[in-house]
């Protein structure tokens, strides 16, 4: 199955859920867009990994892996999303010591912050991106902006507003679900994008 590189788009705020994220990746050579729902310490360790200016007094917990994998001649080789499962991505982490190659299992927001750390390729299939990846296609707004910059300096300040969609989806209908996504997927919110598509995804699998 063909392989897709990504890179790591922005992270914003949850709207609906008190500690969360959604983490956009991107494909490089196109522009589908893959939302990942992640927790704050791993999108606060993603952040950190990307901007150079801040610091930690301390390793985090994925420096602390990095420094442990050096020391021991551990390589990060590439870090593959390879399942989604009822809105769960599933990754694994391609590590290599003497040659040797392992493949293990791994949270995706916590291969993703190793990924950046050891400068390794995230890679997923084409039938991931196919089934959950968005593009400006989706949208009626052919004028989306594109992500500031320096977002991981924006991380750590930035606000946003609350409660733009209901939190009970069940009693919304489809028709409405896929509007709301055009909405959202327009206003670039790909943390409420991807509560739209799993619940959408969950649906079409009852079907």
């Amino acid at each position: 199955m063909e392989l897709i590189s990504l890179k790591v788009k922005g992270i914003s705020y949850s709207e609906t859920q008190s500690g969360a994220y959604a983490l956009i990746l991107s494909e490089k050579d196109g522009n589908r867009k893959l939302p990942v729902i992640i927790g704050g310490f791993e999108a606060q360790s993603i952040a950190i990994a990307i901007e150079d200016e801040i610091k930690p007094s301390r390793p985090l917990t994925h420096d602390l892996f990095k420094n442990f994998a050096n020391k021991f001649d551990i390589k990060i080789k590439k870090v593959i999303i390879h399942k989604l499962l009822d809105g769960v991505f599933y990754s694994s982490i391609i590590c290599e010591k003497n040659k040797i190659e392992e493949v293990i299992d791994s949270r995706t927001s916590d291969a993703i912050a190793l990924a950046l750390r050891f400068n390794a390729p995230i890679l997923t299939y084409n039938s991931i991106l196919e089934k959950a990846g968005f593009t400006t296609s989706v949208s009626s707004n052919k004028n989306l902006k594109t992500p500031n910059k320096n977002w991981s300096k924006e991380f750590f300040s930035q606000n946003i507003d609350k409660n733009l969609i209901p939190k009970d989806l069940n009693k919304i209908k489809t028709s409405e679900l896929k509007s709301f996504l055009n909405k959202m997927v327009s206003k670039e919110n790909y943390e409420q994008a991807a509560r739209l598509r799993d619940e959408l995804l969950k649906r079409k699998s009852k079907k």
